[in-house]
C-alpha cells in the first residue's frame, strides 16, 4: 500500500508530503484546490508521460516519490527479472523531471526505464481516474477483469510466453520467405560474381609478391647493370675485397701486441668476411635476374586483373576480395538451404500453434467456468448501490486465431431494469450507471487482492446522495482487505472514510500553493458540513455531518 507521498515543484505544489494509511481514506477539497494535481503527480510514479509544463519553477527539477509497503504481496519475481535490489518490506518509486525536459525514473534509488516503473506500479496501484470509466467499454479491459477474477495470472503468463514465441517464429518464417523471394532474383548475379572471383584463384599475399616481381622485371637491365658495377668494385684486382685483404695482412702481426690493436684487427676481419658474403649474394642475385618480356606481360595481366576486381568491388586488398568471395559462397549456400529452413520453421510454427491452442482452450475453459459467478457478483454489488433489478451477462466469442490473451473475446452485457434488453456496456448512456458498474467491477478486483491500493477519482460522478452512501459502504468494505483512497465531492462518501485528507490552496498576488492535511474528528465534521451547505455552515449541517459519520 501507499505509505508516503512526496511532491516537489509540481504545478501548484511547491512542496507537499502526505502520509497514508491502510483501509478506506477520502480526499476532499474545493474545486480547483488541487485534488487533480495531486492525482497527476501520483500518475508520474505510476509511469505516465512527463510534461515540462508541470514544473512550478521552470529552473528547478520536479520530484515525485512514493513509498509503498509491499509486505502483503510478493514482488520478488519482478525485481529478479529486472536485476534490481529487493526489499520485501518497502519499495520506493520516484520520478524526476529536469528543467531540460528530461525525465528520470527510479525504483529503490536505482535508475530504471519508464516501462519498468510502469510495470511494477501496475502491480501496486490501480488508479481509476475520471476518464477510466471509458475502459468499461473496452473488450480487452473486460477480458482482463475476467482473468483477474479467475486468478489466471500464472496460466496467462505461460500462454503469453508461448504466444510471443509463436509470433517470433511466424515473423522469422515470414522473413525467410521474403528472403527467398528476394534472393531468387539475386541468385544468378551472386553465382556470376562468385565464379568470377573463384576463377581468378586469388591468394593472400599474392598482390605484394606480384608487384615486387614485376618491379624487378620491369627494371631488370638497370638492376643487372648496377649489380655488375657493384661486383666489379668489390672483386676486381684492386677492389674492396683485395684492399681489405691487404689491410688484414698489415694488421695481423700487430693483433698480438695489445688488446686495442687486437680489437681493431677483429673488426676489420669481420667486415672482410661480410664483404665476401655480400659479393657472393650480389653475384647470385645477378644470376637469377633475367630480362623476360613474356613473364613481365603475364605479371602485368595478373596485376591488372587484381586491380580491376578491387576497383569493381571497391576494396584495396586481395584479402578483402577473398572475404567477398567467401560471403558470396555463403549467400549461395544460404539460398540453397532456405527451402529446408522454411519447411523446418513451418513445422515448428504448426507445433507451437497446436500447443498454444491447448493452453488457450484451457484458459477459455477456466474463464467460462467462473464468468457466471463474476457476473452474479457484479450484479449483486450493483444491487447494493441502488440498481436492484440490474442484470449482468458476460458473452463469449471465439477468435479465428489465438491472440495475445487467448482465443476469447468477451463482451459485458447489462440492463438496469427487469425484462429489458441486454445491451453492450458501450451503449449505456448514464454516467451514474457507468460509475456504479465500474465500482462493482473494481470490488471484484479487491476481493482477489490483485493490487494493494485502489485509488478512485470521483467515481461517484453522476450519482445521488443515497446511492453515494451505498457506494461508500462498498468502498468501506473493500478497505478491509486493501487500501482504498477516494477523491470525492460527496459528503456521504467523505463521511465513511477512516482517514480524511483536505486539499486546500493559499493564494496571494504572486502565486498559488496547494496543501494537503489530514483532518481530526472535529475538522472532519466541519469539512463535511461545508460539503452539505451551500454557503455558511449551519448547525443543522453540522448535525447532519455527525449523523453521516456515525453510520
Amino acid at each position: 500500500m501507499l505509505k508516503h507521498l512526496t511532491i516537489k515543484n509540481y504545478a501548484l505544489i511547491q512542496g507537499l508530503e502526505a502520509k497514508f494509511f491502510d483501509g478506506f481514506s477520502v480526499i476532499t477539497g474545493e474545486t480547483g484546490a488541487g485534488k487533480s494535481i495531486i492525482l497527476g503527480a501520483l500518475s508520474l510514479i505510476l509511469g505516465q508521460r512527463a510534461d515540462l509544463q508541470a514544473l512550478k519553477n521552470k529552473s528547478e527539477k520536479c520530484i515525485v516519490e512514493g513509498i509503498f509497503d509491499t509486505q502483503r504481496n510478493s514482488y520478488e519475481d519482478f525485481f529478479t527479472q529486472n536485476n534490481l535490489d529487493f526489499d520485501p518490506a518497502t519499495t520506493i518509486l520516484r520520478r524526476e523531471i529536469l528543467p531540460s525536459g528530461k525525465s528520470r525514473a527510479f525504483i529503490n534509488d536505482t535508475p530504471v526505464a519508464l516501462n519498468q516503473l510502469r510495470e511494477l506500479a501496475s502491480q501496486l496501484v490501480d488508479l481509476h481516474s475520471q476518464n477510466s470509466t471509458a475502459l468499461i467499454h473496452d473488450n480487452a479491459f473486460q477480458l482482463a477483469v475476467v482473468d483477474n477474477f479467475c486468478k489466471n495470472a500464472a496460466l496467462l503468463s505461460e500462454y503469453k510466453g508461448s504466444f510471443f514465441a509463436y509470433k517470433k517464429l511466424q515473423a522469422e518464417l515470414k522473413d525467410y520467405k521474403e528472403t527467398e523471394r528476394t534472393k531468387a532474383g539475386e541468385q544468378d548475379f551472386l553465382i556470376f560474381q562468385h565464379e568470377e572471383l573463384e576463377k581468378a584463384q586469388l591468394r593472400s599475399g599474392e598482390q605484394e609478391e606480384t608487384e615486387e616481381e614485376l618491379a624487378i622485371l620491369e627494371h631488370a637491365e638497370e638492376i643487372k647493370s648496377h649489380l655488375f658495377n657493384a661486383a666489379q668494385t668489390m672483386d676486381r684486382e684492386h677492389g674492396l675485397n683485395a684492399q681489405f685483404g691487404e689491410l688484414i695482412a698489415e694488421l695481423k702481426p700487430l693483433a698480438k701486441m695489445s688488446q686495442e690493436l687486437a680489437a681493431i684487427y677483429q673488426r676489420i676481419e669481420s667486415n672482410y668476411l661480410d664483404l665476401n658474403d655480400i659479393s657472393s649474394e650480389i653475384n647470385k642475385i645477378d644470376e637469377h635476374i633475367e630480362v623476360n618480356p613474356s613473364r613481365t606481360e603475364d605479371l602485368n595481366e595478373r596485376i591488372n586483373l587484381i586491380y580491376r576486381l578491387q576497383q569493381k568491388h571497391k576494396v584495396s586488398s586481395i584479402d578483402e576480395l577473398l572475404k567477398i568471395q567467401e560471403d558470396y559462397a555463403q549467400k549461395i549456400q544460404d539460398y540453397s538451404s532456405l527451402a529446408h529452413e522454411i519447411a523446418k520453421l513451418e513445422k515448428q510454427c504448426d507445433a507451437h500453434l497446436s500447443a498454444l491452442s491447448k493452453v488457450a482452450e484451457q484458459l477459455s475453459g477456466i474463464r467460462k467456468k467462473h464468468v457466471c459467478e463474476l457476473a452474479a457478483n457484479i450484479a449483486k454489488t450493483i444491487a447494493q448501490i441502488g440498481m436492484p433489478h440490474a442484470q449482468v451477462k458476460i458473452h463469449f466469442d471465439k477468435l479465428d486465431q489465438p491472440a495475445e490473451n487467448g482465443i476469447d473475446r468477451v463482451n459485458f452485457l447489462f440492463n438496469a431494469n427487469k425484462n429489458s434488453e441486454m445491451l453492450e456496456m458501450s451503449k449505456i448512456a448514464s454516467g451514474g450507471e457507468l460509475s456504479r458498474l465500474m465500482l462493482a467491477i473494481k470490488a471484484q478486483v479487491a476481493v482477489k487482492n490483485l493490487v494493494s491500493t485502489i485509488i478512485f477519482d470521483e467515481i461517484d460522478s453522476g450519482v445521488s446522495g443515497e446511492v453515494a452512501a451505498k457506494m461508500a459502504a462498498i468502498m468501506q468494505q473493500m478497505g478491509k482487505d486493501l487500501q482504498i483512497i477516494a477523491i470525492t465531492h460527496l459528503p456521504q462518501i467523505a463521511a465513511r472514510g477512516q482517514n480524511h485528507y483536505l486539499v486546500s490552496k493559499d493564494q496571494d498576488a504572486e502565486e498559488t500553493i496547494t496543501h494537503v492535511n489530514i483532518l481530526n474528528q472535529e475538522q472532519r465534521i466541519i469539512e463535511i458540513a461545508k460539503m452539505l451547505s451551500d454557503t455558511t455552515v449551519s448547525s443543522s449541517a453540522i448535525k447532519t455531518a455527525e449523523e453521516l459519520m456515525r453510520k
